[in-house]
């Protein structure tokens, strides 16, 4: 076995009650995987990671002070932000290009990439949270980040963020509001897609549990460049730090969800 991390947790301050999550950070690949069949130019697309998302979570975590967890392997591998029987765990198929590493996919390999990847972030996840709300003393506030490309299968989308969430409102209103305030910006609620996945990371350890939560989704291009990233950290640090200091977001309250 390598010495790949496959999760990078940021220290930060768990009295303030907030952790920031970046679930397709990276577009890494451990050594013993090569480039799973792949041209490195597949490695700089949306396929293998969230563009943007490593720096503003970085920066935004640094800002704010709080604790975030990153995923650090490219979701070609295997995809922390799907339930362990979602189908689209691990792709055969991704927007037009096939990953030849990945079908076909043996039983064996397939709990091999959940042991040593999947399962230990979802584990550094959970002791982020759990550490975060015993040092506070309060369940913490959990926030999100992905991105998504500008256009998808020709169609330009004309969101520049959206914010995705299941049945639980009390992140996502003060959130939606605080955005879209800003007359530059177009803000999709559940777009361009729906927050509501039975398993992914925001269902397992924010809807079961009652946590207040909101997955934030900055469109890719406005988040491509050090300027773009800074751009952004400072549009959101304000509303996460204000949102942070609401004692209704640090409530546990079980609103169920749209997908059990």
């Amino acid at each position: 076995m390598s010495g790949f991390q496959p999760f990078e947790i940021i220290p930060g301050d768990p009295t303030q009650s907030l952790v920031i999550l970046g679930d397709h950070a990276m577009n890494r690949l451990p050594p013993e995987y090569g480039d799973l069949g792949l041209p490195a130019s597949a490695f700089t697309r949306h396929i293998a990671y969230d563009i943007g998302v490593e720096d503003v979570t970085r920066k935004l975590s640094q800002r704010l002070g709080v604790p975030a967890v990153m995923g650090c392997f490219s979701r070609l591998l295997i995809d922390p932000n799907r339930g362990e029987d979602d189908p689209t765990l691990i792709m055969k198929l991704s927007d037009g290009m096939v990953i030849p590493a990945n079908h076909p996919l043996s039983d064996e390999e397939r709990e091999r990439r959940l042991n040593r990847y999947h399962r230990p972030y979802h584990d550094a996840v959970a002791s982020t949270i759990a550490e975060t709300w015993r040092k506070s003393d309060k369940p913490p506030l959990v926030i999100s980040l992905h991105s998504f490309t500008h256009a998808w299968k020709g169609v330009a989308r004309p969101w520049h963020a959206g914010v995705l969430w299941d049945t639980d409102p009390r992140a996502v209103q003060p959130l939606l509001k605080a955005l879209s305030a800003d007359p530059a910006l177009v803000v999709g609620d559940n777009e361009p897609y729906d927050g509501a996945l039975r398993g992914d990371t925001m269902h397992r350890h924010c809807s079961m549990t009652g946590l207040a939560h909101a997955l934030l989704e900055i469109r890719q291009d406005l988040i491509a460049d050090a300027a773009g990233v800074d751009e952004w950290v400072d549009r959101l640090a304000p509303i996460l730090a204000t949102m942070a200091a609401q004692p209704e977001l640090h409530e546990v309250e079980l609103h169920g969800s749209r997908v059990i």
